[in-house]
């Protein structure tokens, strides 16, 4: 189950396209074709439980013959299974028996069925004595995690591995956690964690199993342009080699960290346009498609406004190679929800920035504490004067 160098892990795979068969922005005729390796997929890996679940909700269609055809298959290969851990608990040692075990865990986690599979694999660790492999087997947890997008399951398996690492690991096993907690917040939207992971893990990647590394690459790029000031942004991502590599054969993305970074505003537009799509048609990021699109744009008016005391909003909206209105409806939104720090002055048609004071507003919370804290001793002096 665990994906070579270079190669996905096929259930997470399988997902993505289940994602886009699902997607409304997916056309009809590519639909088709994922509908066709979908159900290839499905009855070659005999996912019996998987394929009544996509039929229950319309997404296949209910071949009653397939499916009878796949349950007896099921029916076959676990028989001989059990067949193997019976004469390895007769006749052969406690390392036989665990593998045995862990045929069956891997062959529920095959066929999607994940309740049996989390059931055998808890007794497949219990069969478990070495660190590394009971590491092992958290990582298949985790994979089916994301395969199902079960984040308390992902969480828990997250947690039970650093418990683990306490005891001991390697460093190989270490790194990798740190790829798949990285996607975790990514998924659960805690960008500013999971670029830090991310960059921790750029040299050492080998997790291949559940994305390719061009795919790493991307989303440790987008968490990181809004997470990170302009000069951690600089040295950890727009001139790390690791990055540099490959980032011009993921489209757009090149244009638009570079084009943010030097400050090239209607090139990052026409960028952030096309990096639109990619993250609609992305699994992990889909659901944070609108929170995602209001950061970026505030980094980026943000990094704009920061050069100006006071500035012209036909100016800005030229800077961004769009119209007045669309700049002043922008502005006007991202102001009122407290992101930007400035002010419109619509009849001289003028921006101006108010920055805030760090310093000062350091001094009003102390003064502001002080008066609280002055109170409470007030109040607690008459009590014990009574």
């Amino acid at each position: 189950m665990e994906g070579t160098e270079g190669t996905q892990q096929p259930h997470l795979v399988l997902a993505n396209k289940l994602f886009l068969l699902t997607h409304s922005d997916v056309d009809d005729i590519q639909k088709v074709r994922l509908r066709e390796e979908v159900i290839s997929t499905v009855v070659a890996d005999d996912m019996a439980p998987l394929y009544e679940t996509l039929a229950a909700n319309s997404v296949l269609e209910l071949d009653q013959k397939v499916l009878d055809s796949m349950r007896v298959k099921i029916a076959e290969e676990l028989k001989k299974l059990d067949e193997k851990i019976a004469d390895a608990e007769e006749n052969l040692g406690e390392s036989e028996v665990r593998e045995a075990h862990l045929a069956k865990s891997l062959f529920y986690i095959r066929i999607a069925d994940k309740e049996k599979a989390l059931e055998q694999l808890k007794i497949t660790e219990g069969k478990t004595v070495a660190v590394g492999q009971r590491m092992d087997l958290v990582f298949y947890t985790l994979q089916m995690g994301f395969f199902y997008m079960d984040f308390d399951l992902i969480s828990r398996s997250i947690d039970k591995a650093k418990n683990l690492f306490d005891e001991g690991g390697d460093w190989e096993r270490k790194n990798r956690l740190k790829v798949y907690e990285g996607l975790y917040c990514m998924s659960t939207r805690n960008f500013k964690k999971a670029a830090d992971l991310f960059l921790d893990s750029i040299s050492t990647f080998t997790t291949y199993e559940i994305f390719p590394y061009d795919t790493f690459i991307f989303y440790t790029v987008l968490a990181s342009i809004i997470s990170l000031d302009r000069v951690s942004l600089k040295q950890k991502v727009v001139d790390a080699p690791e990055i540099l590599t490959v980032i011009s054969k993921i489209p757009y993305l090149s244009e638009f960290l570079n084009s943010l970074y030097e400050c090239q505003y209607k090139s990052f537009f026409s960028a952030f346009a096309g990096i639109t799509e990619h993250i609609k048609l992305d699994r992990y990021l889909h659901p944070h498609f609108r929170f995602y699109m209001r950061e970026i744009r505030t980094v980026v008016y943000s990094q704009f406004l920061e050069s100006y005391k006071s500035v012209t909003i036909e100016a800005m909206a030229k800077a961004f190679g769009v119209t007045v209105d669309f700049i002043d409806l922008e502005l006007s939104r991202f102001i009122a929800a407290g992101k930007l720090h400035c002010k419109i002055d619509k009849v001289a048609g003028v921006l101006e920035t108010n920055r805030p004071d760090a310093k000062n507003a350091l001094y009003q919370a102390t003064i502001k504490q002080g008066d609280f804290l002055l109170n409470r001793i007030q109040k607690l002096s008459r009590v014990i004067d009574l």
